[in-house]
């Protein structure tokens, strides 16, 4: 058999190019491990205190990612690691800035092929709304993974050490593809859709109430269950590689004896939407009705949300509004952001809850 000049050379730098990648995830006990990103973004995970016993009143953000890919060096043994830093707070200070720095970061990696998933840092107090935030937003297949602890660094039983590390475990599994943007703590895997902090104090905290965790960690290994049936990442309408803001979205909560005074202050703040985190099954009290009213009448789109936490939004004729299908109202809002990216047509936002 015979190859021409121009063959030969295309072979050669064929090979050279899978050599070089092939180089890269290779470490010096010979085994190859996937390459795996840590985007420190700050939180409890990174945060210290001043004794061992203290696990409130701590100073977040604190560590670097690379100063906690250091406190656990067993990871090296699952992967090649490169640690990033995106932002240094707490969740309470994350921001759509943030958020939109963080989604174009992990976009621009997971296109490269020498990169095999991501893992996330993230405070616990929003971690589910970044976690649902990308999981409409990124543009692959390859694992995500959010992760955070509920005691700070220098606390006995710190939890951050073994949650990155199984974060990391998770995002190197081949099994992991194709999941959607996972939240990985306390030896749990869950759905970005579905996963939700539920204590403000225990390590138990992320839970998915109604629809159970998506597989968990055994020994250090994944064990996966079951996948999400919601469209998610390659599959959304949502592209925010060029985009520097998103609308702005208040959510207004309900309770007894309210009023409307809040949707009239939402709307004065030029508010492009608003969810309604109602009671029961997002009822909204007589008062703030007309100003709902009002709000759509100056074309502000309205989700019915409930303040519950978990359970599907039915229709009801007397209360004004979309409705959120079973998404919790923080959640609710960061779809509705998107979907104002893409359209203000409520016919066409509605079909986004339904699906996404």
């Amino acid at each position: 058999m015979k190859f021409s000049k121009a063959g030969v050379c295309a072979v050669f730098l064929s090979l050279l190019s899978v050599g070089h990648v092939m180089a890269e995830a290779a470490n010096s006990d010979g085994q190859v491990r996937p390459n795996v990103v840590v985007l420190a973004t700050g939180g409890t995970i990174a945060g210290t205190a001043a004794s061992e016993t203290q696990t409130t009143g701590y100073k977040s953000g604190v560590l670097t990612g690379e100063a906690l890919v250091a406190s656990v060096p067993s990871i090296s043994k699952v992967a090649n690691i490169t640690a990033e830093q995106v932002s240094n707070v707490g969740s309470d200070n994350m921001d759509n800035e943030i958020l939109l720095k963080l989604a174009k970061r992990i976009n621009v990696l997971l296109k490269r092929d020498d990169v095999s998933g991501v893992v996330i840092t993230h405070g616990t107090d929003t971690l589910e709304e970044t976690a649902y935030f990308l999981n409409l937003v990124v543009k692959s297949d390859k694992p995500v993974v959010v992760t955070g602890a509920m005691r700070p660094s220098t606390a006995i039983g710190a939890d951050g050490p073994s949650n990155l590390l199984q974060a990391v475990t998770v995002a190197a599994d081949s099994e992991a593809r194709d999941r959607g943007v996972m939240v990985v703590l306390n030896d749990r895997i869950g759905a970005a859709r579905f996963i939700s902090k539920t204590d403000a104090n225990s390590l138990d905290t992320f839970q998915s109430l109604e629809n159970g965790y998506i597989g968990r960690l055994v020994n250090q290994k994944p064990q996966f269950d079951q996948k999400v049936t919601r469209d998610h990442t390659q599959a959304t309408p949502f592209d925010v590689s060029k985009l520097d803001m998103l609308p702005k979205v208040d959510i207004v909560y309900g309770y007894q004896n309210d009023n409307g005074y809040m949707v009239d202050a939402a709307v004065s703040h030029e508010a492009k939407g608003i969810i309604i985190a109602g009671v029961g099954a997002g009822s909204a009290s007589k008062f703030v009705i007309p100003a709902l009213d009002k709000a759509i009448a100056k074309g502000v789109v309205v989700v019915r949300s409930s303040r519950t936490g978990s359970g599907y939004i039915p229709m009801d004729e007397a209360y004004p509004g979309l409705l959120g299908n079973n998404l919790n109202p923080q959640k609710a809002r960061i779809l509705l952001m998107l979907a104002l990216t893409v359209t203000k047509d409520s016919s066409e936002i509605q079909k986004m809850f339904n699906r996404f």
